[in-house]
Protein backbone atom coordinates (compact mmCIF):
# COMPACT_ATOMS: atom_id res chain seq x y z
CA UNK A 1 0.00 0.00 0.00
CA UNK A 2 2.88 2.25 0.55
CA UNK A 3 4.11 2.11 -2.78
CA UNK A 4 0.71 2.66 -4.18
CA UNK A 5 0.72 6.25 -2.03
CA UNK A 6 4.36 6.86 -2.82
CA UNK A 7 3.73 6.64 -6.71
CA UNK A 8 0.37 8.80 -6.30
CA UNK A 9 2.79 11.52 -4.38
CA UNK A 10 5.30 11.22 -6.96
CA UNK A 11 2.75 11.85 -10.07
CA UNK A 12 1.11 14.76 -7.91
CA UNK A 13 4.75 16.49 -7.30
CA UNK A 14 5.13 16.32 -11.02
CA UNK A 15 1.80 17.89 -11.76
CA UNK A 16 2.49 20.38 -9.25
CA UNK A 17 6.06 21.35 -10.36
CA UNK A 18 4.20 22.52 -13.70
CA UNK A 19 1.94 24.74 -11.61
CA UNK A 20 3.66 25.92 -9.12
CA UNK A 21 7.52 26.52 -8.23
CA UNK A 22 9.07 23.14 -5.61
CA UNK A 23 10.49 26.01 -3.15
CA UNK A 24 6.87 28.32 -2.95
CA UNK A 25 5.77 27.84 0.39
CA UNK A 26 2.23 26.79 -0.97
CA UNK A 27 3.84 23.88 -3.14
CA UNK A 28 3.11 20.91 -0.31
CA UNK A 29 -0.86 22.57 -0.60
CA UNK A 30 -0.58 22.49 -4.45
CA UNK A 31 0.90 18.76 -4.16
CA UNK A 32 -1.46 17.62 -2.20
CA UNK A 33 -4.54 18.87 -4.27
CA UNK A 34 -2.72 17.38 -7.17
CA UNK A 35 -1.96 13.68 -5.79
CA UNK A 36 -5.85 13.69 -5.15
CA UNK A 37 -6.96 14.16 -8.46
CA UNK A 38 -4.52 11.89 -9.48
CA UNK A 39 -5.95 9.09 -7.15
CA UNK A 40 -9.56 9.68 -8.41
CA UNK A 41 -8.45 9.47 -11.93
CA UNK A 42 -7.14 5.91 -11.25
CA UNK A 43 -10.07 4.78 -8.91
CA UNK A 44 -12.76 6.41 -11.99
CA UNK A 45 -10.21 4.61 -14.56
CA UNK A 46 -11.06 1.64 -12.16
CA UNK A 47 -14.34 2.17 -12.44
CA UNK A 48 -15.21 2.11 -15.87
CA UNK A 49 -12.70 -0.74 -16.55
CA UNK A 50 -14.57 -2.79 -14.41
CA UNK A 51 -18.57 -1.74 -15.51
CA UNK A 52 -16.92 -3.26 -19.36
Amino acid sequence: MAWIARIALLAGGAIAAWFVAPDSPNYSVVQGMATVVVIAAAVLGAALIRRR
